[in-house]
């Protein structure tokens, strides 16, 4: 049994969630966001409270419940408050600008690398640190891990992208006789 899908879902004040045929949307002050989900598991919303149930016994069902109840928590958390993530870029001539549509990163190699900016995401980037924020958390998820992927923190000086709140362990190097 999934604890998390057993919870009740309470609809946040200002915020408005529907379901239709599957699709599950949820317009607050910040935005919409819309989601398909498979009719297997049903969605229930009474009196500004959403809940899940199965349909059915099936371990890929107890699975999806849960999986599910958080999608839609995170929904309504997104249009209410802004998901927000921050990374630092560490190293000698690396260094990170947004201009209109794109993220400019310098990271040593022999060019400029340039991210485009997927809509519905406000970048900025001042002094190394780039802040990615938007309503959805898993665009906010993506573009964070996709630009970190670019030149992951090395364990030797620490140069690279790396989450803010990371730990990059430290390795010592070659000792001289």
């Amino acid at each position: 049994m999934s604890r998390i899908g057993k919870r009740e879902l309470k609809v946040p004040e200002k915020t408005t969630a529907t379901i239709a045929h599957g699709v599950f949307s949820v317009k607050g002050p910040l935005g919409e966001l819309t989601r398909t989900f498979k009719t297997d598991i049903e969605i229930k919303i009474d009196n500004g409270v959403v809940t899940l149930a199965p349909t059915r016994k099936s371990l890929d069902l107890q699975a999806l419940w849960g999986t599910y109840s958080a999608h839609i928590n995170n929904m309504m958390n997104g249009v209410n408050k802004l998901f927000e993530k921050k990374l630092i870029v560490e190293g000698i001539g690396f260094k990170s600008d947004v201009k209109g549509k794109e993220l400019q990163l310098a990271l040593g190699f022999s060019h400029q690398v340039k991210v485009p900016i997927p809509d519905g995401l406000k970048v900025t980037a001042d002094k190394n640190i780039i802040t990615v924020s938007g309503i959805d958390i898993e665009k906010v998820g993506q573009f964070v891990a996709a630009v970190r992927s670019l030149k992951k923190p090395e364990p030797y000086k620490g140069k690279g992208v790396r989450y803010d709140n990371e730990v990059v362990r430290r390795k010592q190097g070659k000792k001289s006789v």
